[in-house]
């Protein structure tokens, strides 16, 4: 299938019109003039952000915080002389 070449220059489509074309599963080439500056194609499932991808705890124990933390860092290092 060939995509649809869509000059920004010329045109008026509406972002939601063409988000209904890329859904249709066509694939828009955005141009100005005739350079070619973007494609716009739909995303795959696998590419798509699950809401649910998150597990808790997963990674329980890989960082930890020291104990002075939130203390105030020394002069030296902020003069540059540590």
């Amino acid at each position: 299938m060939l995509p649809i070449t869509i000059d920004v220059n010329q045109s008026q489509i509406s972002v939601k019109e063409l988000l209904s074309l890329v859904l249709e599963g066509k694939e828009i080439v955005l141009t100005e003039g005739s350079i070619p500056q973007a494609r716009l194609v739909a995303m795959s499932k696998e590419q798509l952000p699950l809401s649910n991808s998150r597990t808790p705890g997963l990674h329980s124990g890989a960082i930890w915080t020291s104990d002075d933390f939130d203390q105030p860092l020394p002069d030296e290092f902020w003069t540059g002389s540590v």
